[in-house]
């Protein structure tokens, strides 16, 4: 799996990423401490803690470069 640290600010970022992810058709999750969801899951994504950056895994192999420019602005660096 690859990680990514991105951070959903308003509801507009949420409606990219989920738009983004619905349109891929491998498994993304996301994780907020101990919790983990599917990530084309809206409902999923508000049960996480919003406020701070949050992860997103990718499986090994993982080509989604049309989905990662998708959201490219949402990716936190470090």
């Amino acid at each position: 799996m690859k990680n990514y640290k991105i951070m959903l600010k308003t509801i507009d970022d949420i409606k990219v990423f989920a738009a983004a992810a619905a349109a891929c058709e491998d498994e993304l999750d996301l994780s907020s401490g101990r919790y983990v969801v599917d990530a084309k899951s809206i409902m999923g994504i508000f049960s996480l803690d919003l406020s701070r950056p949050i992860t997103l895994s990718v499986p090994d192999g993982f080509d989604g470069r049309e989905f990662l420019s998708k959201i490219e602005k949402l990716i936190v660096t470090e």
